[in-house]
C-alpha cells in the first residue's frame, strides 16, 4: 500500500513539474517558445492543461476604453511614416492582424 501511495505522489509532484514548465515556456517570447513546443510530444497535449494554462498567460491586461499603445509604421506607397496617434480623435481605426488568403 505504501509503495502505491509513493508512486502516485511520483506521479502527481511530476505532473505538477510538467505543467508548472509549460507555463513558464508559455510566458517566453515567441521564438522561445516555439523552439519549446517543437520539442513537446504530442501526448503531452492530451495530459497537460494547454488551452488554460494559454489563455492565461497570453490573456494581457487591456481594458474597455484604454488607449491602445502609440505607434509608427511605414508607409507602403512612400518613404514616409504614419503614427497612431495622429488619428486619435480624429477618424477610427481598425488594425487587422492576419493573412486574406
Amino acid at each position: 500500500m505504501r509503495i502505491i501511495l509513493r508512486i502516485c505522489l511520483v506521479l502527481v509532484l511530476l505532473y505538477g513539474v510538467l505543467v508548472a514548465s509549460l507555463a513558464i515556456a508559455m510566458r517566453q517570447p515567441p521564438s522561445v517558445f516555439g523552439s519549446i513546443m517543437a520539442k513537446l510530444p504530442p501526448a503531452a497535449f492530451m495530459v497537460l492543461p494547454f488551452e488554460p494554462l494559454w489563455m492565461g498567460a497570453r490573456a494581457g491586461d487591456l481594458q474597455v476604453g484604454q488607449e491602445a499603445p502609440d505607434f509608427s509604421l511605414r508607409s507602403l506607397n512612400a518613404d514616409t511614416s504614419v503614427q497612431l496617434s495622429s488619428f486619435r480623435r480624429k477618424k477610427p481605426v481598425v488594425l487587422v492582424f492576419g493573412s486574406y488568403t
